[in-house]
């Protein structure tokens, strides 16, 4: 579904503007995403062996998950995006696949992980968000977590986004929603500017630590 880089989705535009293009495709986002973004969603976590991504955008964490994992999957709606990442990943342990992710390609219970990274408030409504929550439950294994990161609401992720498709997510309700998704042992802990979450499609005991001092941007 919607990746951090603009796309089109079902008829409806999701827009970012000049600059936030500029970000997330940036030196300084690049190093913030290696060395500090995705060590904190991920942090404790066991992905096993086949995990998916959804909205990678550029592919920024896309080339940290893939040193991480045996095999990923990475699902992008933009034909654009998609194609470069296809491209570029050629001959990886990474397949591309152009797909909504309120709508996924695969069987019940096709991956170990489901990962979302900072992409959740770029999804046009609250009930596209859901429906990409559930899809994201139905393709996940049994003992499979969901796990990633959005940004918090705020008047800095207001301004960031002017002229953006934004539809903020409230880590306040966020348990509830991945609940009613069909999770469970849900877990959001907050960090400055961001908010990161895991949860199984089995009850299992996530051992999620307060967020530690991290200096996250507000948005990207």
């Amino acid at each position: 579904m919607a990746a951090p880089c603009g796309r089109r989705k079902a008829g409806r535009s999701t827009t970012l503007n000049l600059a936030h293009r500029l970000v997330c495709r940036s030196g300084p986002w690049r190093w913030f995403v290696r060395r500090r973004l995705v060590p904190w969603a991920l942090e404790g976590l066991n992905l096993g062996e086949n995990v998916l991504e959804l909205g990678p955008g550029p592919g920024l964490t896309t080339d940290v998950l893939r040193e991480r994992v045996p095999r990923l999957t990475a699902v992008e709606i933009d034909p654009r995006l998609e194609s470069a990442l296809r491209k570029r990943l050629g001959g990886t342990n990474v397949e591309v696949v152009r797909a909504d992710a309120t709508a996924l390609p695969f069987p019940d219970g096709s991956f170990s992980a489901v990962l979302s990274f900072t992409m959740l408030h770029h999804v046009p409504s609250a009930a596209l968000q859901d429906s990409l929550l559930a899809e994201a439950r139905r393709v996940l294994g049994p003992r499979g977590v969901f796990a990633g990161t959005d940004s918090t609401p705020n008047l800095a992720a207001r301004l960031a986004h002017l002229r953006d498709t934004w539809v903020p997510v409230d880590p306040s309700t966020f348990s509830r929603r991945l609940g009613a998704a069909g999770f469970r042992d849900v877990a959001v802990s907050k960090g400055p500017g961001e908010f990161r979450f895991r949860a199984f499609g089995h009850r299992e005991r996530s051992g999620l630590k307060a967020a530690p001092s991290l200096s996250l941007p507000s948005s990207r």
